[in-house]
């Protein structure tokens, strides 16, 4: 147990009641006192709300849930359907015509469209790497990738026919986005500048080195004919850097197992750290100590002399804990845990002050903004629970009135059928929504669990409800101002190892109107920014805001199977592919503490994995229980039978513990197995609660088992 200390009625760990004080609060100039009486001051006051509003949606659910119980076997009549919704409160009046109102927005944000990172805050290199993704090597993600339509490299140092290919490859995209008049840039021999069909995409030179801009973002050309590149071209050109992660997500939630003080302590020093410019991680590369940091801006010189400075780093979010969860390192005067969602919002903004007021070696917002994305809220009353933490956030640390923004996850169904209701709540800070396939699919299999068979998960992608909810979100984002003043997002492309087939499907999201997009890597973010070259999102949302919104009637339309009659082949193949993704995940979260990595899929594909994908797995397997399409017994076999095909994949992990054979004493197998046997029952179908109680388990049982 650790040691607390009692300050103002809150019960705080005692390393983290250290850290707030002398690392947060005194470079500050803020008395610890004041402060913890006004912390202890906002959870009484929101604390109460917080667990109203999680006992409103358990109600709902409830209500939902009976609903479809009456009415088992009957078809749904959509009419039907959604007068019941609205009778029960889940569907609320659209608001009034309003544009949002929020100003002090960075033009990463508001005035730019290019790629987006999430990274989880515990790894202090992957932070780093994921804050220095604002430049990116065009040569080097084409050379290292399958993005490029060519042989790949020859093992045994530099390719020189690989090589070529980048090259051409690279001449063909300036010939796209820097047109020259009557000629190629194949044919530029590096002298001068060359003659653009518009003049005004050069910028500025630095060192022979060229930078110009197409559609906001700028492509910068290094000139080095001393490079082993450069010297064996024809104009010396020895790379082409993009400008690519404009911004990036510092995740405290779905990418990172963070259950105690221990751990939320480890985030809030990475993200202050982040703040102060001073973070850095050192590990062993080719047999040397490296230490990365974060880079210095850019710097270069305009033809009339003047000097130019561009941001080094990706202007960085921190992703707050949602309204559900609750965390030991803080306990209430009751004894009960803190609300997460509410700590999280108060020393983030604390921490993110040492930017804002200028202590930090590097600016992350010039325009003196935080920016926290709030996932996983339900509907209007809870985006405007969040608008009024935040309110009281700034009040307690002397911030002035919407300083903090809030970026919205439009991941539950909710929200999604209310949101432009949602948006109204926080009109005045908000500058991001976003969409998510993989919790929002969670969500509407978990609200609509008792209405029958859910089609396959594959299936899901296809289904009528998607398309409306991706379409909705650009039109009602775009109808209430969002374009020119705050962010519209799609997500993840989730194989790093697959970017042929991201460059050739992923432009499909700045073509909806969507101004970012997630990628999973550095690398990825260079090659996505190719996309906002091709197509200039904000003439696209100019088009989109002429088109009609979507109704609700396809968002609601509930994705059952038609029929239930699945071969044994069928249903055994879905199984097997949710419990092999699931397990695969749920053995790094629960037994090493890793909240996010590259999972290895049934067919050995490497996926970028976090909770969601975890939700909608565990949850498809629970509606199928629920309703007889596969027994106990057969979702057991299935999880025993890929428990092995995970070990294997995982035999040249020196930290893995095995789960097959030990099924009774393996943590992240009974874990698992919770999360399908129990997902009927979980809060609106979430893995945290049973997640975070099996990894306490762990770590108690890893601290017995450590050596005196």
């Amino acid at each position: 147990m650790n040691e607390r200390v009692t300050l103002s009625g809150l019960h705080v760990d005692r390393l983290l009641a250290e850290f707030v004080d002398n690392r947060v609060l005194a470079p500050l100039g803020l008395e610890a006192a004041a402060f913890w009486q006004g912390f202890s001051a906002l959870c009484d006051r929101f604390v109460p709300v917080n667990r109203a509003l999680l006992a409103r949606r358990d109600a709902l659910q409830a209500l939902i849930d009976s609903w479809h119980r009456e009415r088992k076997g009957k078809p749904i009549d959509g009419d039907e359907y959604r007068a019941f919704l609205t009778e029960i409160g889940y569907l609320v009046p659209e608001p009034e015509d309003f544009l949002i109102g929020t100003q002090n927005v960075d033009r990463e944000i508001a005035g730019m469209a290019g790629p987006q990172l999430v990274v989880p805050v515990l790894n202090d290199r992957f932070v780093l790497n994921a804050a220095n993704a604002r430049w990116g090597s065009l040569y080097d993600a084409w050379y290292g990738t399958d993005a490029l339509d060519a042989a790949p490299a020859k093992p045994g140092g530099y390719d020189a026919e690989r090589g070529a290919a980048v090259i051409k490859a690279g001449r063909a995209f300036l010939d796209l986005t820097l047109p020259l008049g009557g000629a190629s840039w194949s044919d530029w021999d590096g002298e001068g500048l060359p003659a653009l069909v518009d003049p005004s995409q050069f910028v500025a030179r630095k060192d022979g080195g060229l930078l110009f801009c197409n559609n906001g973002l700028h492509i910068e050309i290094v000139i080095d004919r001393t490079h082993n590149v450069g010297k064996s071209d024809k104009a010396g050109i020895a790379d082409i850097v993009l400008e690519a992660a404009l911004t990036a997500i510092v995740d405290l939630e779905d990418s990172v197992a963070a259950v105690d003080a221990e751990d939320k302590l480890a985030a809030y020093t990475n993200w202050l750290g982040l703040m102060r410019g001073d973070l850095e991680a050192s590990f062993q590369k080719g047999g040397r100590t490296m230490t990365r940091a974060l880079d210095g801006d850019r710097e270069w010189t305009r033809d009339d002399g003047s000097a130019l400075t561009l941001p080094g780093r990706s202007l960085l979010f921190v992703r707050n804990v949602g309204h559900l969860m609750t965390n030991p390192a803080i306990l209430l005067a009751d004894g009960s845990e803190i609300p997460e969602g509410v700590m999280d919002a108060v020393i983030t903004s604390a921490a993110a002050m040492h930017d804002i007021t200028g202590l930090g070696r590097h600016r992350n917002s010039r325009t003196g903004s935080i920016y926290i994305v709030k996932p996983k809220m339900h509907g209007p009353e809870e985006a405007g629970f969040t608008n009024d933490l935040f309110n009281a956030v700034e009040d307690l640390l002397g911030l002035d009135r919407h300083t903090i923004k809030v970026g919205v996850m439009d991941e539950e169904r909710r929200t999604s059928a209310n949101l432009a209701a949602c948006i109204e709540q926080v009109r005045d800070r908000i500058v991001f929504i976003n969409t998510g396939f993989l919790d929002r699919t969670g969500d509407e299999i978990h609200t609509s669990m008792q209405a029958g068979a859910m089609i396959r998960k594959g299936a899901m992608k296809a289904s009528g409800w998607i398309a409306a909810y991706e379409k909705r979100n650009v039109c009602i984002g775009l109808a209430h101002g969002l374009s020119g003043k705050a962010q519209i997002g799609k997500g993840m492309w989730a194989a790093p190892d697959m970017m042929h087939d991201m460059m050739v499907q992923k432009i499909g999201h700045p073509k909806t109107g969507a101004n970012t997009a997630w990628v999973p890597s550095p690398t990825a973010a260079t090659l996505h920014a190719m996309h906002y070259h091709q197509v200039d999102v904000f003439d696209v949302q100019r088009d989109v805001a002429q088109e009609k919104t979507p109704g609700l009637d396809a968002l609601l339309a509930i994705p059952l199977a038609e029929g239930t009659n699945w071969s044994e082949a069928e249903v055994q193949e879905e199984l097997d592919n949710n419990a092999q993704g699931l397990l695969g995940y749920v053995v790094r979260w629960i037994d090493q503490g890793v909240g996010c990595s590259k999972v290895p899929d049934i067919n050995d594909v490497g996926l970028m994995e976090d909770r969601a994908t975890l939700r909608i797995s565990s949850q498809h397997m629970a509606n199928w229980l629920l309703h007889g399409i596969a027994s106990e017994a057969q979702v057991l076999d299935s999880l025993k039978r890929m428990a092995a095909k995970v070990d294997a994949q995982n035999a040249d992990d020196a930290l893995y513990e095995p789960m097959a054979g030990n099924w009774d004493t393996s943590f992240a197998f009974r874990a698992a197995c919770d999360l399908v046997f129990k997902g009927v029952d979980q809060p609106n179908g979430y893995t945290e609660p049973l997640l975070h109680a099996w990894r306490q388990q762990k770590k108690a049982a890893m601290k017995v088992a450590e050596p005196a």
